[in-house]
């Protein structure tokens, strides 16, 4: 299977007539999407800064001749690529088109002023979603603000899959568990070792890494800094500092509460959560962290391909009342959704917010599968019918 992203078609049509920056994860599928832009292209090259090789050719600066595609891996990593890049842009633009891949967040590298401003796109690559997994010829249409459409069966194959392996593509291909943990244990040693070094910004690596290794079982809980210090015996400044370079490099991502006068916020601490949601071992909070991807991934996608002012919060008021997500559209609710292994009855809390905010559309979902049905506003399904309907 050397599946399409739901990204791609939004790429191509951008390519023609500016510079496609396209980050995410190590090893997400960044290679095969330029390798699918490539085989459409006329003629290209790949080229990535981790090779000397390339390196030499990039600072060269030779291009094919005519209509081309040339892509640029982990460019970021040369410190004055942001100049080079726009000069080279603005002289070939009418002929060579230029696609660029990171595994660092790219815009961490744009401090100061955007010397490409207008001159690009800007894409977050994800792991594998349901969506993704099933069809990824016929993703679903989503419109912002509007009901979701469901799919007619549940996949619950796909969904143990996903929860067993994650979504990063070779784990998730091969279905094996031991190629889960040697994939799994060769990644994290990469990440710290090239990665993190590359990023230049944290020198006690020894009790970073054991950062790293506290968050999987805080996944899904209010993220106290100061409690993550004292265990760790850091300034706040580092462990700040830690956070941002996590989240830079995506491994972390984090939820923070939606804030309205109407819904006394008891925390303004996020939520954390791994961008390879197999990490986590607890299962309860293993499957948050998945539907969590998954609504990162409709957010993010709305975004960077239509523009949409989309994003991902939680609810909590002083009163301990909690619901898992709620995706925003124009910083208003759209829908809610509260992940749990099994249930038979609806969350009082969400029943409870979605009235008090006037929630358009809130969804209990299960990982262990429900009959499907609609009480006081809600609607309680399964993960593996809920799931595929984004993207």
């Amino acid at each position: 299977m050397d599946s399409v992203r739901s990204i791609e078609p939004s790429i191509a049509s951008d390519l023609p007539s500016k510079m496609v920056f396209v980050a995410g994860p190590r090893q997400v599928g960044k290679t095969t999407l330029a390798r699918h832009a490539l085989a459409a292209a006329a003629r290209g090259m790949y080229l990535s800064w981790d090779n000397s090789a390339d390196r030499k050719e990039i600072r060269a600066a030779r291009w094919p001749a005519g209509e081309s595609l040339v892509v640029l891996d982990e460019l970021h990593k040369w410190r004055g690529w942001k100049t080079w890049l726009k000069g080279e842009f603005d002289k070939h633009r009418e002929h060579t088109r230029f696609l660029v891949t990171g595994s660092a967040r790219l815009d961490v590298y744009r401090r100061g002023g955007d010397s490409l401003q207008g001159r690009y796109h800007h894409y977050r690559l994800h792991p594998f979603s349901c969506a993704e997994a099933l069809a990824p010829a016929a993703l679903p249409a989503i419109a912002p603000g509007k009901p979701l459409t469901l799919p007619d069966h549940a996949s619950p194959e796909v969904l143990a899959a996903l929860l067993a392996y994650g979504g990063f593509p070779e784990p998730f291909l091969a279905g094996s568990e031991r190629t889960h943990r040697r994939w799994q244990k060769e990644r994290m040693e990469r990440f710290f070792r090239e990665d993190v070094r590359d990023l230049d910004a944290v020198r006690d690596l020894s009790t970073f890494e054991h950062l790293a290794d506290l968050l999987p079982d805080r996944v899904g809980s209010p993220l106290s800094l100061n409690s993550l210090r004292g265990d760790l015996e850091v300034s706040h400044r580092a462990m700040t500092n830690w956070m941002e370079v996590l989240d830079r490099l995506y491994h972390v991502f984090r939820v923070r509460p939606f804030t309205t006068p109407r819904a006394r916020v008891l925390t303004k601490m996020p939520k954390a959560y791994l961008w390879d949601s197999s990490l986590v071992p607890d299962p309860g909070a293993r499957f948050e962290n998945l539907v969590a991807l998954h609504l990162l991934k409709l957010c993010h996608t709305l975004e960077d391909t239509e523009g949409e002012p989309v994003a991902l919060h939680y609810l909590r008021d002083r009163e301990g009342r909690e619901v898992d997500f709620l995706v925003t559209w124009k910083r208003k609710p759209w829908f809610a959704v509260e992940a749990k292994l099994s249930a038979t009855s609806v969350a009082p809390s969400l029943v409870y917010f979605r009235e008090l905010l006037g929630i358009p559309y809130s969804f209990q979902i299960t990982r262990d599968g429900t009959p499907d049905f609609v009480e006081k506003g809600v609607h309680v399904l399964s993960a593996a019918r809920f799931l595929p309907a984004l993207v």
